[in-house]
Parts: structure tokens; sequence; C-alpha cells
């Protein structure tokens, strides 16, 4: 295992939310951290997706480019 520089992160969540963080922890064997920070990731990343998608449209469209469907077309 590396070594990991790790920061604490305080949050608050409701009981459903709990209720759903216990039950994935328990389903895949990993603590509620683990279950946690792999959802924060990829939320982050989903965002991250968001926001370059954004960025590149304008180019895209100008390509022709209109759909996600146009772009897997075109790479299948």
């Amino acid at each position: 295992m590396s070594y990991m520089k790790t920061t604490s992160l305080t949050i608050r969540i409701d009981k459903e939310l709990n209720d759903l963080l216990n039950k994935a922890s328990q389903q895949t064997g990993k603590t509620k951290s683990q279950v946690a920070r792999e959802a924060i990731e990829r939320q982050l990343r989903l965002v991250q997706m968001e926001s370059l998608r954004k960025r590149v449209m304008p180019f895209a469209e100008s390509r022709g480019y209109l759909t996600d469907d146009d772009v897997f077309r075109e790479v299948s």
C-alpha cells in the first residue's frame, strides 16, 4: 500500500443517505469512508467532464458533432 497524505472532511448527512451508505458499505465490504470517497470522486469527475464538454462543444458543433451519438458513430 502506498503512502497517501490525507485530510479530513466532516459532513452532515440525513438518515436516508446514511442508510444508503451503510448498505453500500455492507454490500461491497468496504468501509463507509471508502464508499464515500469513491462516490465523491465519481461525482467530481462527472462535474469535471461536464465542464470539459461545455468548453469543447462549440468546436465539435462547428464540425457537425451535435450529440454523443455523433461522436460514438465516428469512433466506432
